[in-house]
């Protein structure tokens, strides 16, 4: 396993202001999956609003819809109702001009490719020369602290390393926003923190706008500006929560008479959609 290498310290846009220009603009949206006895409502009457800058969490019960709302940003799923936008164009629109990178639960690296070329992959699709490639490629494994190990293989990396690459491979076309599906779900703890640690502050640097599914109330409280807190199928939004914590954060603030509040308000939403559903 390689050791654990910190971020390098850069945050010019620390306390800067939230940009109010909608990336992800969603209208009564509602998604109806075909089944062989009966439809299945995976989600139903979605409106969302994600503006430039935005870290947004996505929170709710197993099945409730969250990845499926990723999924419906990213073209990989169609609604059956309602409007969405991404970047101003149509969710296949954005997805065709690269508008997006997306990070899986599983890094989904080729193990025959080194964590370089790896990264790299998406550019040489796009018929990028190598130069820039390489160029590329140095700056985002700078960004998520993994200079010096371009030339390893996944299968010497660690879990959370591996995740590191994933994302930035994400990175690497250089995208305005990061669509993230529960990356650090299979991680143990100590190395979730500190990969938490490390996007918030990857997040600050790039300014990028980001969307994040989790199942873990301590995550989406750490990371987002906001919570979506969602109902069991079919879901629904029941809460959209500000966090009004200091975008520069450290995980001692979890112990925080704030963080515990915003935290027992997303809790409160999710026992609540539980009673709803019941």
């Amino acid at each position: 396993m390689g050791t654990t290498t910190a971020l390098p310290v850069v945050d010019p846009i620390a306390d800067a202001p939230v940009e109010n220009r909608p990336i992800v603009d969603i209208r009564n949206l509602s998604l109806v999956f075909k089944a062989a006895d009966k439809p299945v409502t995976a989600l139903d009457g979605i409106d969302l609003r994600i503006n430039a800058g935005d870290f947004v969490a996505l929170i709710g019960p197993s099945g409730c819809g969250k990845t499926t709302l990723l999924r419906v940003i990213a073209d990989l799923e169609q609604p059956t109702a309602g409007d969405i936008t991404v970047n101003g164009l149509t969710p296949e629109a954005a997805r065709l001009k690269r508008a997006y990178g997306y990070v899986f639960q599983a890094p989904a690296l080729y193990p025959w490719r080194n964590v370089e070329r790896n990264v790299t992959l998406p550019l040489e699709i796009m018929g990028i020369d190598r130069a820039e490639r390489q160029r590329r490629a140095a700056h985002q494994l700078a960004l998520v602290g993994l200079t010096g190990f371009e030339k390893k293989f996944p299968w010497q990396l660690s879990g959370g390393m591996q995740q590191r690459v994933s994302i930035a491979r994400a990175l690497a076309f250089e995208p305005d926003l990061l669509l993230m599906d529960e990356p650090f779900g299979a991680l143990d703890e100590i190395t979730r923190d500190h990969l938490n640690s490390q996007l918030s502050q990857l997040w600050r640097t790039t300014g990028k706008t980001c969307v994040f599914v989790t199942h873990s109330i301590s995550e989406a409280v750490f990371l987002s500006t906001r919570i979506v807190v969602m109902s069991p199928r079919p879901g629904r939004i029941l809460d959209v929560i500000d966090c009004g914590l200091p975008r520069e954060r450290n995980l001692e603030m979890r112990e925080s008479q704030q963080f515990q509040d915003i935290a027992a308000r997303v809790r409160h939403g999710l026992a609540e959609g539980h009673s709803y559903d019941d």
